[in-house]
């Protein structure tokens, strides 16, 4: 790292040790707060966050007061019901754990910024204009997400990170309760408490598999049979065990079978092929 006298020194293995440690947890001990105070330094690493056109599209709820948490949590159960009952497949978890929590901050977020970003000038580019749009919102949204679960982090808590709260009938639910206008959404909502037990690692594709060096490499695209296997075979097992390389799961060759060096070597797609226009 260079050395200036007119910069702060920086580190980064203090900032690795916490975005390792950042970790989605549903068990949290009973019985704990926290003060305001510490609230508000999660707050603060959440305002620093980029976003586009600096336009700052959020707004933080901090819900501390336990009859306001009582009907959040209820929110989340009714959530919770409709994803066993709704959504195909997906291995979620009861949101019983939000009973133990200290505090919960729903990002609440205003898609009317949107106007703040690149707008067509021509009809025929309106669509595509429109649709980057929503990646800049979502992604300046995302951001400071990201930022408020390091300060969770940091400060020796623990969060898990709720996306249900962006969907229509629980951001109405959410709304009701917290007051918010209801066409602002919840993308997401972070349920903070002490972790029940000190927390792993969650599997991480190998580094020789996620970066490229000046261009995209075939041999590192991910084939749409990889991305089958997973949603229908290993997606309940990479979500929840706590180990950072599938290889060192006890029964990983049971579970990966063919797909096991796909997962853990440089290359998940042997010999580079990618798929031409209109293909996947």
């Amino acid at each position: 790292m260079p050395d200036s006298a007119d910069k702060p020194v920086l580190d980064y293995d203090a900032l690795m040790e916490v975005v390792r440690r950042r970790r989605s947890v549903r068990k949290f001990e009973e019985g704990k707060t926290v003060g305001r105070e510490t609230l508000l330094q999660i707050a603060e690493a959440g305002r620093w966050a980029p976003s586009g056109a600096n336009t700052q599209p959020w707004d933080f709820i901090i819900v501390d007061d336990p009859a306001v948490k009582e009907q959040v949590f209820d929110v989340f159960m009714r959530q919770s019901l409709r994803l066993f009952d709704d959504a195909k497949g997906f291995p979620h978890v009861r949101k019983s754990y939000m009973a133990n929590t200290v505090a919960i901050f729903v990002v609440v977020a205003d898609p009317r910024w949107e106007v703040c970003y690149p707008q067509a000038t021509t009809p025929e580019m309106e669509d595509e204009y429109n649709a980057n749009n929503e990646y800049i919102y979502l992604a300046s949204v995302g951001a400071a997400i990201q930022n408020l679960q390091l300060a969770v982090t940091a400060v020796g808590l623990t969060s898990a990170w709720l996306s249900g709260g962006g969907e229509a009938t629980t951001n109405r639910e959410l709304s009701e309760v917290l007051g918010y206008p209801p066409f602002m959404e919840a993308i997401g909502t972070m349920p903070v408490g002490y972790p029940e037990k000190d927390v792993s690692f969650r599997y991480r594709r190998p580094i020789e598999q996620v970066v490229h060096w000046n261009g995209y490499q075939g041999e590192q695209y991910r084939s749409q049979e990889l991305i089958d296997f997973y949603e229908q075979r290993l997606r309940p097992f990479a979500m929840y065990r706590n180990s950072e390389r599938i290889e060192d799961w006890d029964d990983a060759e049971e579970k990966l079978g063919d797909w096991m060096d796909a997962f853990t070597g440089p290359v998940s797609n042997p010999g580079g092929k990618l798929p031409v226009d209109g293909e996947e």
